[in-house]
């Protein structure tokens, strides 16, 4: 799997998981079929701009991203991201998402990239993207897992 790849899935574990050393990370990784080594996750980590702050427990510390970096491909994806989202609502097993325009294509292969578990596939127009979630019951984690991607409360 490609670089783009792995990092998207990082920014995906870290804002999902409080991890607080490369060899969690690297295992989280490895269970998610990313054959990598903590050398690598090191470089990664310089490279996208990821710092430890403290946990919401006080006691532990976590990575995140460092919301000043630009310069990785997938900082410019998951700042696109960010940006590019208006609306994110729900219904059934069904979540549509509405992006500036022409902003679609892009945000729809960065949940893509995620590779959410819940997600059996995402379809893009030109501002309206339509999330599958695998069961109505899902819908709800996935939204807010999405909403707190962007930096969205917007619904």
């Amino acid at each position: 799997m490609s670089r783009a790849n792995r990092q998207l899935k990082i920014i995906d574990i870290i804002s999902k998981h409080d991890i607080d050393t490369q060899e969690e990370l690297v295992d989280f990784l490895r269970k998610e079929g990313f054959n990598v080594t903590q050398a690598t996750i090191s470089r990664d980590i310089k490279d996208m701009g990821i710092i430890k702050t403290l946990a919401a427990d006080g006691r532990h510390y976590k990575y995140t991203l460092q919301s000043n970096k630009e310069n990785s491909t997938s900082d410019k994806f998951f700042s696109m991201f960010k940006t590019a989202i208006k609306s994110i609502n729900s219904s059934g097993n069904l979540i549509v998402i509405r992006t500036e325009e022409a902003s679609a294509g892009p945000v729809a292969q960065y949940i893509d990239d995620l590779r959410l578990e819940e997600v059996l596939g995402v379809v893009a127009g030109e501002n309206t993207i339509f999330v599958a979630v695998d069961d109505p019951a899902h819908n709800e984690r996935v939204s807010e897992r999405l909403r707190n991607l962007s930096g969205s409360s917007r619904g």
